[in-house]
Formats: C-alpha cells, sequence, structure tokens
C-alpha cells in the first residue's frame, strides 16, 4: 500500500484503525473487532445532547436531541443510515458523526439499526430505512419536516440514494436533500477506481466484492433500490453532496452517481481513504471534509 501518498496522520489513522483487526474472520469476528474499533473512536456524549433508543414501525432507533431549544417549526431532522457493508454496525457505531451534526447543526439527528446482511439481504434493511423515514414523517415529533435530510456513509450512503429513489417512485414527499459520503452505489469493476484502489487501505476491492455477495445473497437481478446506479430515470431526485475518498474503490460509485443527478455537489477528498470520518479532529484532510459537509448541510436547513 505504499503507493498511496497518505500524510502523516492518515497513516497513524490507517494504523491504529487496523489494530483492531483480529484472526477471527467470521461474522462475528468481523463484528466484534468492528465494534471494539468503533468503541475506541467514538467521543463522550457532548454536553447537554439527549441520545434516546427507541422503536420506530418495529425498528430500532436511537435520536440524538441538541441542547438548544427548537424554531417554532422544530428542530431539523437528519436521518443517519451507518455504513459497515450492510454486515457490520449498528446504533452505537456512529455514535460520533450523529454527535457531530446534533451539535453543529442544531438539529435532530435520528440513527436506525436497520437488519444486516447476511442473515438479513436486501430488500431488508432497505425495507427497515424506509419504514423509519416514513413513521418520521407521520409522528408526533418535535421537528419540522420542511427541513428534514438523509444521510449516511459507505453502505449507508446507498441505502440514503435508495430510500431517495424509492421515494420519489412513490410520489411521496422526498427528503430536503441527501447526504452520500463515500458511497457505494453499485458501479462495476470497470470503473478506474476499483483497478487503481484494489488493495487501498481499510477497503480494498476483493472486500467490496464480498460485501455486496453478502447483502446480495439470494437476489437474482438487483434493481436500483439494491444498488442506486442502476436506475435509468435520475430525474427528480432531492439535491445531493456526495463526498469521495481519492483511495477508495468506491470512488467512482459516487462521481458516476454525481454525474447522473440533476443537482450534486461533488466534492473529491484528496488524500482521503475509506472510513476516514472517524479521524476528525485528527487528521486535516478530514477536518476540511467535515467544514464542507457541514456547511453544505446547512445551507439545506
Amino acid at each position: 500500500m505504499a503507493h498511496y501518498q497518505l500524510s502523516s496522520a492518515m497513516a497513524d489513522f490507517v494504523a491504529r484503525t487496523l489494530s483492531f483487526t483480529s484472526d477471527d474472520s467470521s461474522i462475528n469476528g468481523l463484528r466484534r473487532d468492528y465494534d471494539e474499533m468503533c468503541r475506541a473512536f467514538t467521543p463522550p456524549i457532548p454536553a447537554g445532547l439527549e441520545v434516546v433508543d427507541f422503536r420506530l414501525s418495529g425498528v430500532a432507533v436511537r435520536s440524538y436531541r441538541p441542547p438548544v431549544e427548537p424554531p417554532a417549526a422544530g428542530w431539523p431532522c437528519i436521518l443517519y443510515l451507518h455504513g459497515g457493508g450492510w454486515v457490520v454496525g449498528g446504533l452505537d457505531s456512529h455514535d460520533f458523526i450523529c454527535f457531530k451534526l446534533a451539535v453543529a447543526l442544531g438539529a435532530m439527528v435520528v440513527a436506525v439499526d436497520y437488519r444486516l446482511a447476511p442473515e438479513h439481504p436486501f430488500p431488508a434493511g432497505f425495507a427497515d430505512c424506509l419504514s423509519v423515514w416514513r413513521a418520521l414523517r407521520s409522528g408526533p415529533f418535535r421537528f419540522d419536516r420542511e427541513k428534514m435530510l438523509v444521510a449516511g456513509d459507505s453502505a449507508g450512503g446507498n441505502l440514503a440514494a435508495a430510500l431517495c429513489l424509492a421515494l420519489r417512485d412513490a410520489g411521496e414527499p422526498l427528503p430536503t436533500a441527501q447526504v452520500l459520503l463515500y458511497p457505494g452505489l453499485g458501479g462495476d469493476e470497470r470503473l478506474p477506481s476499483r483497478n487503481e484502489c484494489a488493495d487501498a487501505p481499510l477497503l480494498g476491492s476483493t472486500d467490496v466484492d464480498c460485501y455486496h455477495a453478502l447483502y446480495l445473497r439470494g437476489t437474482a437481478r438487483p434493481n436500483a433500490y439494491a444498488m442506486p446506479l442502476l436506475a435509468e430515470d435520475f430525474s427528480g431526485l432531492p439535491p445531493a453532496f456526495i463526498a469521495v475518498a481519492q483511495f477508495d474503490p468506491l470512488r467512482d460509485d459516487g462521481v458516476r452517481y454525481a454525474e447522473r443527478l440533476p443537482d450534486a455537489t461533488l466534492y473529491y477528498g484528496e488524500g482521503l481513504v475509506h472510513g476516514c470520518l472517524r479521524a476528525l479532529g485528527q487528521v486535516a484532510e478530514v477536518d476540511r471534509l467535515y467544514e464542507n459537509l457541514l456547511r453544505y448541510m446547512a445551507d439545506k436547513m
């Protein structure tokens, strides 16, 4: 991996992340290692932030209520869908970014503990996210339904894009914006980044193929709700902020999706690797990503 030109701070972050990898490559082993890594990178709950676990439409969710009084119309709301290849992760794994979004934007954030593959392949996780969105829209919550965004990283970015496609197709109210952070959107092996970043730090092309196989197990012909780049029509979708990492086999998924959407802001993260969102406050390149991300989201609220 020496040919990936990482800053010293990013290289340190990669090394620390990899230090949680064990010899147990089973699904349970992967989840255990991932959870341990996530705990190591999760900061304390910010002062005044109210964190509550409950269920919506039968799905476990976690809300993060900001330490500010809501406007008359209610807080803005962000539905956050976590990454992890549709296989690992949960309500604890992405506290770090939900904390940041809630406090920095004065928004209510709702994270979804969607069902994971391979036990629950597509469309289970996607259906959970869609059910939670609909329950949020119809429930008695103190947020502004005119300022609802959906965001997700990696597999969560896939689910966020799929959610927007499904809502558009059903003629239902759409998010104000979709925020896709190094998303996996179903690009094929011919994309340049698959070869250029085949052995990239923290996620390689073989890893992508394995996650796809687990998520799509039993799916004869994936559709756009499984892999959004398969969509035939990209019109009528919400504005998008799409951040890609330079050293990531999924980089060109995001680039291609941005090219096809009618209103997309592409952030090309030079020097970034997949999974680097946890390096906030540790790596200058990641801090710049957050600055652009928060500016975009604040403008949509």
